[in-house]
């Protein structure tokens, strides 16, 4: 095979996991936001692969730099609204086309303490770290046009009841009992694509965040569920129905299993008390809710591991 037979193909570069936290310490009471951003851009870059010609390569050490430096120019007041400045001031340099940024906000709260009269409250300038999902947001550029996703990773939820699975086909190979009331559990990971043309500074992301999370909150518990799969893309609907601005929402959840144990041996009956939490493997779910009219926008979930 010669050189003149291979190309170049696809090709993005520059610096992850860029963690960078952030105090506003305008008042007393001080706010915190902790993020994880990557940046990653695209470009007319093929001389740097095939010929290590560097003369239009952003070094990624810069990319990093910037993501400091606008955290104290302009502040972090949402993930989204930090993307989409990242992302609008790297495509205003000639080498670049377009690319894609990502972040991850970890969530921390205040330490509540002794206040007036011995009840608990809010400590100004301490917190603790949340257990609970961590935010998630993506922006890619691509020709132009902004592609914008907001969304949270490893929401573990589990109910007691409420939960069946049954009337699936069956073969030689099958060894699964039917069910009609069984745990359910998964760790819940989403992104949803914000509609083309979303005025980023009259939206209110973390309004939306807060109210998607509930809704999928509330859809897991609420909803007889027949199997995950009925669960997410009530969870799909129901946000669609609620919240304008998000056209397209996409989920992955693996199915945690929980064995009812065979206590019989030790002459115990074990009516759906004591079960052994699996490991692996486990089922996986992985769907797209989205509306009728929506319109193809396949550059918003390129390379992005995970999602359909």
């Amino acid at each position: 095979m010669s050189s003149s037979d291979v190309i170049l193909g696809q090709n993005q570069y520059g610096k992850a996991e860029v963690r960078v936290v952030r105090v506003n310490r305008e008042t007393p009471v001080h706010e915190l936001i902790d993020l994880n951003v990557s940046s990653m851009l695209r470009g007319d870059f093929n001389e740097c692969y095939t010929s290590g010609d560097n003369t239009k390569v952003i070094a990624t050490d810069t990319q990093k730099n910037t993501v400091y430096a606008f955290a104290k120019e302009h502040g972090i007041s949402t993930p989204e609204h930090f993307l989409l400045l990242l992302g609008r001031h790297f495509t205003q340099s000639a080498e670049v086309s377009g690319g894609r940024w990502t972040a991850e906000s970890y969530p921390w709260e205040r330490i509540q303490v002794p206040g007036a009269a011995g009840e608990l409250r809010a400590h100004e300038h301490s917190f603790v770290k949340s257990k609970q999902e961590i935010r998630t947001a993506a922006l890619t550029i691509e020709d132009g046009v902004e592609h914008l996703l907001g969304g949270f990773s490893d929401l573990t939820v589990l109910k007691t009841t409420g939960s069946e699975f049954s009337g699936y086909p069956k073969d030689r190979y099958t060894t699964l009992p039917e069910t009609q009331d069984r745990i359910m559990a998964t760790d819940i990971t989403t992104r949803w694509l914000f509609a083309a043309g979303t005025d980023a500074q009259a939206t209110d992301f973390d309004a939306i965040y807060a109210q998607v999370k509930q809704i999928v909150l509330e859809q897991f518990a609420l909803v007889h569920s027949l199997s995950l799969q009925q669960t997410l893309y009530a969870a799909g609907e129901a946000v669609l129905g609620a919240v304008e601005a998000i056209e397209d929402i996409r989920f992955v959840m693996p199915n945690n299993h929980h064995y009812v144990v065979d206590l019989s041996p030790f002459g115990l009956e074990n009516p759906n008390e004591v079960f052994m939490a699996g490991d692996r493997p486990y089922g996986l779910m992985n769907a797209s809710v989205m509306r009728k009219d929506a319109p193809s926008r396949p550059k918003a979930w390129e390379w992005l591991g995970g999602f359909c």
